[in-house]
């Protein structure tokens, strides 16, 4: 299948292209159905004479070319309608019936604040579409986009959510008028899924309550089914959180398919070079170091421990938290007591043999570096993160 994006260095062009190169390369299993021959990419840098062999050859067309911010808004129309005039022009001339995708927005809804020279745009070329559809015969996916991000989306241009990323992410200030708005928000993976989708034939159909989007069957629309509704004042709020954690090392809740996890992936391609890589404070003594990763307070802390050769460590018990060694270097020995018994339970380990060891609430418990010349290196998580307060923890020799 030979497919034609236009706009294709655009944000949502940049992240289709990309995933379909991976299924044309067989990098991306996910998508059996789908055969990727040529890929087309058409932009404003493109010799405007290969849109004609592109038009002629093109199995589908995703048209996610558009104008959002000219200098004279006259260009709304010219970059939105009349860009779209001369593709489906182009597309009649070789008789060319393939599936079209049209990229709108929900501006075109022309209601309240909606109802502006970009938003009538985008309606006319709705209705050019439209009417091509009901010439031809061929199949008209039409998206109304509510905001878009994710990684690649550009700044200071037309979306929030990346000029936010962008600048907590490079010490920039911004300007939120009033946290209290809400955004319905569309995220780039989501709505690439949706493309593919689209091209294997079984979009997900909707129609328009005003601005809200209604999924059915019948629709006349399409949308991707998964969006987000957040205020800007929660964006910004897990945006410092995100800015933060390198400092505090908590891990901010990022539930699967959550906003929070969307955006943390979005902040993150923000970075600048010196913020990738960032120090961790190591608690050194003779003994060797212990070392906070991350922490949580739904899901507890993981740290480090290395351990000089012939030391033992630990040599303490807790009432309720518990813990989990996995030594990943070197040969050591982990003991534990129940505390009131004399009854000792070794375990050898070995960072040649991955396991992990529970430390038993209840039980003193030690681990021991085995080897006399190299260093044992302990990953450890703990059910709780370490409460200087209420440590839960009390010297036993095991």
């Amino acid at each position: 299948m030979n497919i034609l994006i236009t706009g294709a260095r655009g944000f949502v062009g940049k992240n289709l292209a990309a995933a379909l190169k991976n299924i044309a390369e067989g990098k991306d299993r996910t998508h059996p159905a789908l055969s990727i021959g040529e890929l087309y990419l058409y932009d404003l840098d493109t010799d405007p004479a290969l849109l004609d062999g592109y038009c002629q050859k093109a199995d589908f067309v995703f048209h996610l070319a558009g104008v959002n911010r000219p200098k004279d808004p006259a260009e709304f129309m010219a970059g939105n309608f009349g860009f779209s005039s001369t593709l489906l022009e182009t597309l009649k001339k070789h008789k060319n019936t393939c599936p079209v995708v049209l990229s709108s927005s929900i501006q075109a809804t022309l209601i309240g604040r909606y109802d502006s020279d970009y938003g009538r745009s985008k309606k006319a070329g709705e209705e050019l579409f439209f009417g091509y559809a009901a010439e031809t015969g061929a199949t008209v996916y039409i998206y109304r986009f509510p905001n878009l991000f994710g990684k690649w989306c550009r700044p200071n241009y037309n979306s929030a959510v990346a000029t936010f990323c962008n600048n907590i992410a490079n010490d920039l200030p911004i300007t939120v008028s009033d946290p209290a708005e809400e955004l319905e928000l569309l995220y780039i993976d989501d709505l690439v899924d949706e493309m593919l989708c689209a091209l294997e034939g079984s979009p997900h159909r909707c129609e328009f309550d005003g601005i809200k989007t209604v999924l059915t069957p019948d629709g006349d629309f399409c949308a991707a089914p998964v969006s987000h509704r957040v205020t800007l004042g929660e964006i910004v709020r897990l945006l410092e959180s995100f800015r933060d954690q390198p400092r505090t090392l908590a891990m901010p809740e990022i539930p699967y398919g959550s906003f929070a996890k969307k955006l943390y992936s979005t902040y993150l391609s923000y970075l600048p070079c010196e913020k990738i890589c960032f120090p961790l404070k190591m608690n050194r003594d003779a003994r060797g170091s212990f070392t906070e990763l991350l922490r949580s307070d739904k899901w507890g802390q993981v740290s480090v421990n290395i351990s000089k050769p012939g030391i033992t460590k630990g040599q303490h018990w807790h009432h309720t938290k518990w813990e989990l060694f996995t030594v990943v270097a070197g040969h050591g020995l982990i003991r534990l007591r129940r505390i009131g018994t004399d009854e000792v339970l070794s375990f050898e380990v070995s960072g040649d043999r991955l396991e992990t060891v529970h430390m038993l609430p209840g039980y003193a418990h030690s681990i021991i570096n085995l080897s006399d010349t190299e260093d044992l290196v302990t990953v450890m998580w703990a059910s709780e993160c370490f409460d200087p307060g209420k440590p839960d923890t009390f010297f036993e020799m095991v």
